[in-house]
């Protein structure tokens, strides 16, 4: 098969708000008055073109946001002290001077002397940190798990998660025999591009994240990574298969990609 070409996806934006404004060559673009445009360039190789993403104050607010509440668990892992200038001086930002690539260095600071099970605990205390008290609850009460609900929060995992994962749409799959929009492709996570990392993938992504919907809301959700070309599935309404059953937690290494890689190694060391 033919290696797939470089992709341009461009989105303008009018007051800050990205609207999709459909695919085009990679080209310049014009710029009207009041909108600003923005361009993601993706190829679906892992080991391709890296992906640009031109990130506005709103996306930079949400990684400080994600990133401030990370710190207080990268400072130390394990019950050893870590040094704290490093940590310090990312606090010193405003929650929009925050880059992506500082988001992602704290969460793989927050892996650092734990085991996977502490680390996946530390995202779920991270994600209900970010709720207002007794959220959990009243999400159950709005979107039990009916077949709208699922489509419901598919819908709106695309506009609302661009920032963590990259582009996505909707799409249809099966859950227990039934044909639903309950299902969301991420084209090619930026997650797991700038990490770099299987073990980040699947302990400070997609298992806490699957946990957190179908025990904390009460909304099943399968995530099913593809680690050949960085693509992502994401199943609402599926309930998630054991991890000890999960191809994903039998993952080898990203070679020349992490630095903490073992490309001898059946299994990233990471998810043992």
């Amino acid at each position: 098969m033919a290696a797939a070409r470089p992709m341009e996806l461009c989105f303008a934006a009018r007051a800050g708000t990205p609207t999709p404004a459909g695919r085009a060559p990679p080209r310049p673009m014009k710029r009207r008055a009041g909108t600003t445009v923005r361009c993601v360039a993706t190829a679906l190789a892992p080991m391709g073109e890296k992906t640009e993403y031109r990130d506005g104050p709103l996306e930079r607010t949400f990684m400080g946001l994600f990133a401030r509440k990370m710190e207080k668990y990268a400072t130390s892992g394990g019950g050893k002290k870590k040094q704290q200038q490093p940590a310090e001086k990312e606090k010193e930002k405003a929650v929009w001077e925050w880059d992506y690539e500082s988001f992602v260095d704290v969460s793989r600071r927050v892996m650092v002397g734990r085991t996977r099970a502490q680390q996946q605990e530390a995202v779920r205390a991270v994600l209900l940190s970010m709720l207002p008290p007794g959220a959990p609850e009243q999400f159950r009460k709005l979107f039990p798990p009916t077949r709208w609900a699922c489509e419901f929060n598919a819908a709106l995992t695309v506009p609302f998660f661009h920032w963590l994962v990259g582009p996505s749409e909707v799409i249809e799959v099966e859950v227990d025999g039934v044909k639903q929009k309950s299902g969301v492709l991420i084209k090619k996570c930026r997650y797991l591009e700038n990490s770099g990392c299987v073990g980040m993938c699947v302990n400070m992504c997609k298992i806490p994240t699957q946990d957190f919907f179908t025990n904390e809301f009460g909304l099943p959700l399968t995530m099913n990574p593809n680690f050949e070309d960085m693509s992502c599935e994401m199943i609402y309404g599926q309930v998630p298969p054991p991890l000890e059953e999960d191809p994903a937690s039998k993952q080898p290494c990203y070679p020349n990609l992490c630095s903490m890689s073992t490309p001898s190694a059946p299994v990233c060391p990471k998810l043992q």
